[in-house]
């Protein structure tokens, strides 16, 4: 593998110069009021990106699965019920988390490749008339298969049936790339991580908690200590935390927020958006089908490429990394071996993403694939000039 060129994995992504260097940092003593003018601005970044005016923010040394047991261990008791859709790796991961802490889980099976069915969801909270699932989960976009689902017509299903349960959002693939919308759409718990769309290393587990959220942390009776979010905030009304704290990512995490706020999170979104279409129109060009099944799933953030039956698109992986020096994304669970993943969020751009296109489809033709060397690359760049003359017409007017 080479360090020279970028990675095209939906995390951890590429790291920009700037952050790298804001995380490098020399040893402070974090329990001086000097780490306090590092962790306060960086909370107040990330309520910014969650669009929320009402959102705590917590951030722990760990990684988005941290974030997800944060949610769990710090609002709910031993038994209780929740609802979730499985439609892919990471949605399944989050339920058996559910399950190992002793919680009931309504599972709503999905096809891999499709949305969570918020129609489902309204008919079985609708159903439950003694009110016992206390939490709905939502995977925001799910990174095995490349879709995104609809979090404000989960919130929809929840007002319709009138129904009190917590929302709770994995947003680990999509926040900061995609458009989120903490307080709009009513989430209780956002969950994210410091290596995707901020840009930085691993090793951040970054939530939100609602009002309502932080009003079940008082009845939650789940054990919990590391995740503890009541002693969290203790620590950090003394400019400090419960333990040991990583002080340079939370200096990074400054840097991306300062980013990311500075291009504008409509750009942002915009921008993912743009360079997910270019990846597409490659797809088509090759004759291939994303795993996502509609375009209205389609995530901006990554692309999960099914490759013909019978051909393992691990090889394609295998053999980038291998003459190419060039990271791609596995197949993993129920689509292990069917498809590869081009993640193009974060630090990334148009003529970026042309040099991950341009490496699978060599890959591809390498391996006898019937792909036309050039075509994808060439249908891309097509897509990307004529997007490049509009974005600039915007800003001129």
């Amino acid at each position: 593998m080479s360090f020279q060129n970028p990675v095209f994995i939906p995390g951890p992504t590429n790291i920009p110069e700037s952050l790298r260097k804001a995380s490098d940092m020399p040893t402070i003593d974090h329990r001086s009021p000097l780490f306090g003018q590092i962790l306060h601005p960086a909370r107040e970044g990330v309520k910014k990106i969650l669009k929320s005016n009402t959102a705590e923010v917590f951030i722990f040394p760990s990684s988005g699965t941290g974030g997800w047991e944060t949610a769990l261990t710090n609002t709910l008791s031993a038994g209780d019920k929740i609802l979730a859709a499985r439609n892919g790796m990471f949605s399944h991961r989050w339920i058996d988390m559910c399950q190992r802490h002793g919680l009931g889980v309504t599972i709503v099976e999905t096809p891999w490749g499709e949305g969570i069915p918020a129609d489902r969801y309204e008919e079985i909270l609708t159903a439950d008339k003694g009110h016992e699932i206390k939490a709905v989960l939502a995977t925001h976009n799910e990174t095995a298969t490349g879709v995104k689902s609809d979090i404000a017509a989960v919130r929809r299903a929840l007002d319709a049936a009138g129904h009190p349960a917590l929302l709770f959002v994995d947003g680990v693939s999509s926040i900061a790339s995609m458009d989120f919308r903490f307080d709009e759409w009513g989430v209780d718990v956002a969950v994210t991580g410091s290596q995707k769309g901020f840009m930085l290393p691993a090793g951040l587990a970054i939530v939100g908690f609602s009002p309502k959220a932080m009003e079940a942390t008082k009845i939650g009776t789940l054990p919990r200590t590391f995740f503890d979010v009541h002693d969290m905030a203790k620590g950090y009304a003394n400019n400090a935390y419960p333990y040991t704290p990583a002080v340079g990512l939370m200096n990074g995490l400054n840097e991306p927020c300062k980013m990311l706020l500075d291009e504008g999170l409509e750009k942002v979104f915009v921008r993912h958006n743009r360079i997910a279409e270019g990846v597409r129109a490659a797809v088509g060009a090759w004759g291939l089908e994303l795993c996502a099944a509609s375009p209205d799933v389609y995530s901006d953030t990554v692309s999960a490429i099914r490759t013909p039956a019978h051909f393992n698109a691990t090889d394609i992986v295998t053999l980038a990394a291998e003459k190419y020096g060039v990271a791609f994304g596995v197949g993993l669970g129920e689509v292990a071996g069917k498809v590869f993943r081009i993640g193009h969020l974060g630090s990334m751009t148009d003529v970026m993403a042309l040099s991950g296109i341009a490496t699978a489809e060599m890959c591809m033709v390498d391996l006898g694939l019937d792909i036309t060397l050039g075509l994808g690359v060439a249908t891309a760049q097509e897509y990307y000039r004529g997007s490049a003359a509009m974005t600039q017409q915007e800003a001129a007017e």
